[in-house]
């Protein structure tokens, strides 16, 4: 027998099996938040939104825009939206005008939801939308009640999320994740996390990364608990944990580095911080010494994953293992600092250049409406990751990224783009931006530039430069003047001579 895998099952087994249990607690106080909902309500509200498309004239496979922090609206998108056979377009709602224009565009939303807190963000679009701000959606999130629930055959091969990335290029492209694709991953996430029904989710991570990077799914699948966090902020995330009884969340490095000095500037001491937590981290190569701190200050358990949007995302897992209890914490903290080993389903090689590889389930069905791209990345039926790196014994090792693409707070900037912006202005004759080292950001956008002779511009005036034209988290927090950059005889930057300073003792780049 087969039996098509989708998202909209997740949502089914929970309201059948907990259907009074909370399932999801909204962040209070904000426009459109819905307060705390039982699994039974959010199963009645998810299958009202995919009424409501459906009376839209939305119909399957067409695709639906969220850019939105995180909320239960959010959430409910996943299964109302994914789960009634539509397509997600979550949208990260830090990027500028223009790159939510053009993904708009692209993927041909029929519909824009957007939060109230970031509606300037639409301006201009002719796209129907739609503000999350109680009032104009009201009808959108309304439970279904006596309408006819949306019946859609559903299969597992169906694009269940566009996931937009940005990848090495100025134009964003949209990862096609399937059904199948998100539901094995959600599975396996799970399991090697051991997820169950007495785990409560703080949902850190941006709900547009990676749809979380497919939590949403297998905490809903298991019955455990929302907990919804819209803003980062270190105390806030303790004060959570203690409140809600947190045992679980998903986050980048910066975000540990946040709780780690919110932790230094409470009145209480380590002792009272939660015990049974599971941090799990992605993103940049984490130092050491946070992973130990992390383990011996919070006392949580520490977990590193790697992946990439292309792999919805789970490729390799470092969880710490029976036979490493009895180390010291620095020598435990060195070993959970590497990219870990392959998860359940997943094969990872190395090819002879020296780019890691990966075949799995996970992997995804293409780039949207990008089929020379897509035939590239599956060159030879693997995925090729753009990472640098070898094989140590089980476990993969990152060394650098063949990709140019600057991981900073786990969020992906490319370097290119940065690079055009700053030669739009006058002063600027040349440019590189590479990624440099910083505990709190993982990489630290830094760009090197050599100014027009009797230039006065300062390096303040370049940082405002592309604050101005580009998402604040892409413009650099760095910049070194030189006189020239180093170049091969026929003028391309030597990227790897330029970072060479920067990393003079560090293997995981």
């Amino acid at each position: 027998m087969h039996v098509a895998m989708t998202i909209g099952q997740f949502l089914d087994r929970a309201a059948l099996v907990y259907p009074e249990r909370v399932a999801i607690i909204d962040e209070p106080g904000v426009e459109g938040s819905l307060g705390a909902l039982t699994y039974l309500e959010m199963k009645h509200r998810a299958d009202g939104l995919a009424a409501s498309l459906q009376e839209r004239g939305i119909a399957k496979g067409d695709r639906v825009a969220m850019i939105s922090a995180n909320s239960a609206k959010f959430l409910l998108s996943f299964f109302g939206v994914s789960g009634s056979g539509r397509v997600l377009v979550p949208i990260n709602y830090r990027l500028s005008k223009e790159d939510i224009s053009y993904i708009v565009d692209h993927c041909g939303a029929s519909l824009v939801l957007v939060d109230p807190e970031v509606k300037d963000l639409i301006d201009g679009l002719t796209v129907p939308t739609i503000v999350l701000d109680g009032v104009d959606d009201a009808a959108l999130f309304a439970p279904l009640g006596d309408r006819p629930r949306v019946e859609v055959d559903v299969d597992e091969n169906d694009t269940c999320s566009i996931n937009y990335t940005s990848g090495t290029t100025a134009r964003p492209k949209g990862v096609e994740l399937t059904h199948r694709n998100c539901s094995l991953n959600a599975m396996t996430f799970g399991w090697h996390l051991g997820v169950n029904d007495r785990d409560v989710l703080l949902h850190v991570l941006p709900m547009f990364h990676v749809n979380g990077w497919g939590m949403p799914y297998g905490a809903t699948a298991m019955g455990a608990r929302h907990v919804v966090l819209r803003k980062v902020d270190g105390n806030e995330i303790l004060d959570r944990i203690e409140r809600e009884g947190v045992t679980v969340l998903c986050c980048a490095p910066a975000v540990v580095v946040a709780i780690l000095d919110a932790l230094g500037t409470r009145r209480i001491d380590a002792a009272t911080t939660r015990q049974g937590v599971r941090i799990v981290v992605a993103g940049a190569p984490p130092p050491s010494k946070i992973v130990e701190r992390v383990e011996t200050e919070l006392g949580w358990e520490f977990i590193q994953i790697y992946g990439l949007t292309e792999t919805s995302p789970l490729l390799t897992i470092n969880r710490a293992r029976a036979e490493w209890d009895g180390l010291p914490p620095s020598e435990r903290a060195a070993l959970l600092a590497r990219a870990g080993v392959p998860a359940i389903g997943v094969e990872i090689s190395v090819s002879e250049d020296g780019e890691i590889l990966a075949r799995s389930n996970h992997v995804f069905r293409g780039y949207f409406n990008q089929p020379d791209a897509t035939a590239q990345v599956l060159e030879g039926g693997w995925f090729h990751t753009g990472d640098g790196g070898y094989l140590d014994g089980a476990f993969t090792v990152i060394t650098d990224r063949k990709k140019d693409v600057i991981i900073t707070g786990g969020e992906n900037v490319s370097s290119i783009e940065v690079e055009d912006c700053l030669f739009g202005h006058d002063d600027v004759v040349e440019v590189a931006v590479i990624g440099t080292p910083d505990e709190r950001w993982g990489e630290l956008v830094t760009a090197l530039v050599v100014l027009r002779p009797g230039a006065s511009t300062t390096k303040e005036d370049l940082i405002a430069h592309c604050r101005a034209h580009l998402a604040h988290f892409k413009a650099p927090k760095r910049i070194e003047f030189k006189d020239h950059l180093a170049r091969t005889a026929t003028g391309k930057l030597q990227k790897y001579k330029l970072r060479a300073e920067y990393w003079p003792e560090v293997t995981q780049r």
